[in-house]
């Protein structure tokens, strides 16, 4: 069938089923998601009625634990509250918290109401809350009391007419309170709050009941929350997820993991207001009636004390973490025995720091591996993983039962053989509605190719092989064109990281008169190594023997610490920029 006419099946609504030579590794009845018309929070339900979970403990918090028949209260309790404030379906109502039960109970009470939650991130400048509060024309904010200083110099410049104070102390029991009101007081906001505007969480929730109507036939195609891109590369997009989307998303994940249960314990460090934590670590979790131990903030020195406190099945995170992990001096004699899943996303790792994590797990008692995810908030965070006893090196495995990849021509609906790199692209039910009132953005992102699917351009370059398996690369827009020559910075670091000199490695482009781009290394040092021109030679000579030689860095500039963006990815735009500003100074002087 020719070009002609597979536009014309996709011109009268036929759609051709993706090529999926992965499917052959799944069970056939989880190739194929159903969605009910329904939203996050009835599939939740409908779980843990089905299953029997309502009495196990859905939360730990500080010492304080919270049943699954409680939480589901405090859901209905904390949704009749909104409806009384005037919180209307399709209102966009924003969290600006970390994990905290509070905003957890808040995302979920929104939700059966058809509110849309708008999840940002507490430490965000002044701005970019007053920019963030503008733009979804927010009425109603639910803030976390460390973020009221700079809320309230900007609340004025908003719609905003109702702030509801959260507090980290909220759940803790009484002695943990004090110590955290003692802990905070000379930090704590002391400006004077406006009380019509400002409401503490427990006045918002003694606000007396009624009995207010509101739809309760949701739709799987309802927008359910928003969340912001990384904003690496630009201004943060708001992804604006479906309850199908996040729905289908946990259907994807359990079929794909059946033996996750009631009886596992996942530590909830990786934020609400990432999609990978709130989809993977709490949702996921809750629907299969896991107990989350919730971590507000995470803290590398005492990371050690988690592990022994909560002994926990299930680890999931991003790339610093597992680094903090294997980094902590205060890990010897820690049992690890216990940990069922070891999952990583939001970034890749190299094939060396994956068997350096693997070695540090098996040292401490673990039978399992590190799994190594890959996926975009514009698809629910997760959309290719490897399976515990089907893995390859150098691989993040194949798509979740039910998600489609595929590789195609950057930028066109052309799709590449097998091990052919190109874009990184998905289709499925998990993928985004688009971006909060950005059709440019949207239209540029999904698109109906010729066998009729959408499918989500992701900007990523990989490719698979026969048999489904996926390698990534790197992002498209990270690629250096260095004399008509693809470049990927990827290969580089994962080249540089294998030097006994060198810790982490992140190789960026720089303008060149006639190359246009040419490669540049920041670098991180181990202990006892000093970037001289001993050293550079060393590195040059090395660099040379492993890479062609249009791959090979013209510059080394060594960091005390590669910088990192708030979600822990390391920050290219900001070395980018680092770098152009000294090739300018240089210039200048010269």
């Amino acid at each position: 069938m020719g070009l002609f006419d597979f536009r014309l099946l996709s011109f009268i609504g036929i759609k051709i089923p993706p090529k999926a030579p992965w499917k052959k590794y799944y069970d056939r009845k989880y190739m194929k998601i159903r969605l009910r018309d329904e939203n996050i929070y009835q599939y939740m339900l409908r779980k843990i009625e089905k299953h029997g979970y309502i009495d196990n403990i859905a939360m730990t918090y500080f010492g304080t634990h919270i049943t699954y028949r409680q939480f589901i209260k405090k859901i209905d309790k904390t949704a009749d509250k909104f409806l009384k404030l005037g919180v209307k379906k399709f209102d966009i109502v924003t969290i600006l918290s970390a994990n905290t039960p509070e905003a957890i109970i808040a995302f979920y009470a929104l939700n059966k109401i058809g509110a849309v939650a708008n999840m940002l991130h507490p430490l965000l400048s002044q701005n970019e809350i007053k920019n963030a509060l503008n733009t979804y024309e927010t009425k109603y904010l639910l803030a976390l009391d460390i973020t009221l200083k700079n809320v309230d110099a900007i609340i004025e410049q908003t719609k905003v007419e109702r702030v509801i104070i959260m507090s980290p102390a909220n759940s803790m029991n009484i002695f943990m309170k004090l110590g955290y009101f003692f802990k905070t007081y000379k930090t704590r906001y002391k400006g004077k709050l406006d009380k019509y505007k400002y409401m503490k969480w427990k006045k918002f929730m003694r606000l007396p009941s009624e009995d207010i109507y509101y739809d309760k036939t949701p739709l799987k195609d309802e927008p359910a929350l928003i969340l912001q891109s990384g904003g690496s590369t630009g201004t943060p997009k708001g992804i604006v997820l479906s309850n199908g989307n996040m729905n289908a998303s946990t259907i994807a994940a359990l079929n794909a993991y059946p033996d996750l249960c009631k009886d596992d314990r996942i530590l909830g460090i990786m934020p609400i207001f990432h999609g990978f934590g709130l989809e993977v670590s709490i949702n996921d979790a809750f629907c299969c009636g896991a107990e989350v131990v919730v971590v507000p903030t995470f803290k590398a020195e005492t990371f050690h004390e988690l592990l022994i406190k909560h002994k926990p099945t299930v680890l999931v995170g991003v790339p610093t973490l597992f680094e903090a992990l294997t980094k902590n001096e205060h890990m010897d004699g820690v049992d690890l025995s216990r940990l069922k899943y070891v999952i990583g996303g939001g970034d890749t790792l190299n094939k060396k720091r994956v068997e350096s994590i693997n070695e540090f797990l098996h040292q401490h008692g673990s039978r399992t591996n590190f799994i190594q995810g890959y996926g975009l908030t514009e698809a629910v965070a997760a959309a290719c993983v490897d399976l515990r006893d089907l893995s390859r090196p150098g691989t993040i495995g194949i798509p979740w039962p039910g998600v489609y990849l595929g590789i195609f021509k950057p930028n066109t609906d052309e799709q590449l053989p097998y091990d052919e790199d190109g874009e990184i692209c998905i289709c499925g039910p998990t993928v985004m509605l688009g971006y909060y009132n950005n059709e440019a953005e949207t239209n540029l992102a999904l698109r109906h190719h010729r066998d009729g699917n959408i499918w989500l351009h992701t900007g990523d370059i990989g490719s698979m092989d026969k048999d489904g398996f996926v390698t990534y690369k790197q992002r498209l827009k990270r690629m250096i064109v260095s004399s008509g020559y693809n470049v990927y910075p990827s290969q580089i670091e994962e080249v540089l990281e294998k030097h006994e000199a060198i810790e982490a490695a992140s190789v960026i482009g720089i303008p060149h008169p006639y190359k246009m781009e040419v490669p540049k290394a920041f670098i991180v040092l181990k202990k006892g190594y000093k970037l001289n021109d001993e050293l550079k030679d060393e590195l040059i000579k090395y660099c040379k023997k492993n890479l062609a030689v249009y791959s090979v860095p013209k510059e080394y500039e060594a960091l005390d610490k590669l910088p990192k963006t708030l979600i822990g990815k390391v920050d290219f735009k900001k070395l980018k920029e680092q770098a152009v500003k000294e090739m300018r100074e240089k210039s200048g002087k010269n």
